[in-house]
């Protein structure tokens, strides 16, 4: 079960204030952080004491989180003494946040949600001995980390984490429906109002699938602009991307202004130098940016699967906004461009291509060199030995579709080797050649899509979440944003997605910002204690 710390109560003056802090922490955005705690309302240390009260609370029943940071008071007095010291800070500075599981946290067990790697289940703690470069850089920015948060077992799936060693997770949005995956539990955190923001990872759909489940924004970035060293890979050489989750745009654009950046211990991250807007991702946000702008459409030229006769219509009201926010609409833009054939879905899989997915065991051995001599885990092979009980590569097991890659099996037998990639990479090169193309051929600045081609699929059961952009983006290395566009009759979030050119997070943040200002989709969720 999760490992929910019990907070102190309140201290000082912020004892009197306590009751009226609570019921701010519903929808709270880093503005309404930054005004308070600028304006000396309340201390870092009462906000994050108040957030930790609200997942006592609220935890046992959603099981968002399943670690606790210990030093989360600590560090939020850290704050607190460089503001009354006069230090100029941050925009997130003092902001709750939480991680997924399979970020690195010094100290802190990665337990990819699975028992064999979780001491509370019996299992061994993988503890690493620094931060993952996206952890050391929420530090950096201030950010008071409350936790890390539930997956399945080796983020195998993009709809639920109901196999996680800590129990499922619920949806706050739709708690009879599944909550999106495998960062399922940093949505869910956001969502509840567990914490501001919050970090996810996704290799195919584990940031659009989670936040779009949820009714949230969710930014899967491009291929590179991101370090993802010192998270728990599945594909980390050619597909992984860590992105921020958050209730607005906005909010989403500050945390990717923290993380984007070449870092010295994730060489690909050399590919996204330059590519970042002047001024920040933040700072190119306008109500105005769909205006004259011209937006691909969802159709069998992209993927010839239908959506739900409920999507369609909710999409077509979507398509109703935009174009009175001033947007040119391209219906079906790839037909007949044989894009939609470029998919080798995975047979076993419901339409998911896990091409890239070839170098899992050579990235495994990397991700657990990195975690410091101490650890209690230092190659593949005493992963494998490890977890032999549950072979996660055999039949039956969570990773055995993808062996039907035919360049998988050489870099299981010599995970130490470079893993051959020739398949992906003229994978990658097909689908960006294309989108390239037909980008130019139509004039598009983007696309947008419904992010599910049908409502939700219950909790429990064979269902899964059925997107409409996971894989051709996650191979290709595209960005997307996700954000809120009303609600399937049944309550569960309807989302949109823009998705770009390389590098272009912020037009599609710009674009998400004009259509979340113009249309206010965005509701929060009733819990239940």
């Amino acid at each position: 079960m999760p490992q929910t710390a019990r907070p102190a109560p309140l201290d000082r003056t912020d004892a009197a204030t306590g009751a009226d802090l609570a019921a701010r922490l519903v929808e709270m955005t880093v503005a309404d952080v930054r005004q308070a705690l600028d304006g000396g309302a309340v201390t870092a240390e009462a906000l994050t004491r108040a957030f930790l009260a609200r997942i006592a609370r609220y935890n046992p029943r959603y099981n968002a989180l399943i670690v606790m940071n210990p030093r989360a008071i600590e560090d939020a007095r850290a704050i607190d003494a460089r503001r009354e010291a006069g230090e100029a800070l941050g925009p997130l500075a003092g902001v709750p946040v939480v991680i997924k599981d399979t970020m690195d946290m010094a100290g802190l067990p990665s337990t990819g949600g699975w028992h064999y790697l979780s001491s509370a289940a019996g299992g061994i703690d993988l503890i690493p001995a620094t931060d993952a470069p996206v952890t050391a850089r929420m530090r950096e920015a201030g950010c008071v980390i409350l936790g890390k948060t539930n997956v399945p077992v080796l983020s195998h799936t993009g709809s639920h984490a109901n196999d996680s060693w800590a129990g499922p997770t619920l949806n706050p949005a739709a708690p009879d429906r599944i909550p999106g995956g495998s960062s399922a539990g940093t949505a869910t955190a956001v969502a509840a109002s567990l914490a501001v923001l919050g970090l996810a990872e996704e290799t195919g759909g584990s940031i659009q699938n989670p936040a779009s489940a949820q009714g949230l924004v969710g930014i899967k970035p491009s291929f590179g602009l991101v370090p993802n060293a010192g998270v728990m890979p599945l594909a980390g050489s050619t597909r992984d991307v860590v992105g921020p989750i958050a209730r607005c745009v906005r909010d989403a654009a500050l945390t990717l202004d923290a993380l984007a950046g070449y870092s010295a211990a994730d060489p690909k991250t050399v590919a996204g130098i330059g590519k970042r807007p002047a001024g920040g991702y933040a700072a190119g946000l306008a109500p105005d940016a769909l205006a004259g702008k011209r937006l691909g459409l969802y159709g069998p030229g992209w993927r010839d699967l239908p959506l739900s006769a409920e999507a369609t219509a909710l999409y077509e009201r979507a398509q109703g906004e935009l174009k009175a926010a001033g947007a040119t609409l391209v219906a079906d833009p790839f037909a007949g461009t044989g894009f939609s054939a470029l998919a080798e879905p995975t047979p076993g899989l419901v339409y998911f291509d896990a091409r890239g997915f070839e170098s899992a065991p050579f990235d495994l051995q990397l991700y657990l060199e990195r975690m410091g001599p101490d650890v209690a885990l230092r190659s593949f092979a005493a992963f494998a030995e490890a977890t032999r009980g549950e072979d996660a590569f055999a039949p039956g097991g969570v990773l055995h579709p993808i062996t039907n890659l035919r360049q998988l099996s050489p870099c299981l037998a010599d995970p130490a080797s470079p893993p051959d990639l020739s398949d992906f990479l003229a994978a990658r090169e097909a689908y960006l050649a294309l989108f390239d193309r037909v980008m130019d051929a139509h004039g598009l600045d983007a696309l947008v899509f419904p992010q599910m081609r049908a409502e939700l699929p219950p909790l429990h059961g064979p269902g899964t979440l059925l997107e409409t952009t996971v894989c051709e983006i996650n191979i290709a290395g595209l960005p997307g944003v996700t954000l809120p566009a009303g609600a399937y009759a049944s309550g569960a979030p309807f989302n949109l997605i823009f998705v770009g050119r390389m590098w272009s997070e912020g037009v599609l943040l710009a674009l998400a910002y004009a259509y979340e200002q113009a249309t206010g989709h965005r509701r929060a969720p009733a819990l239940d204690a």
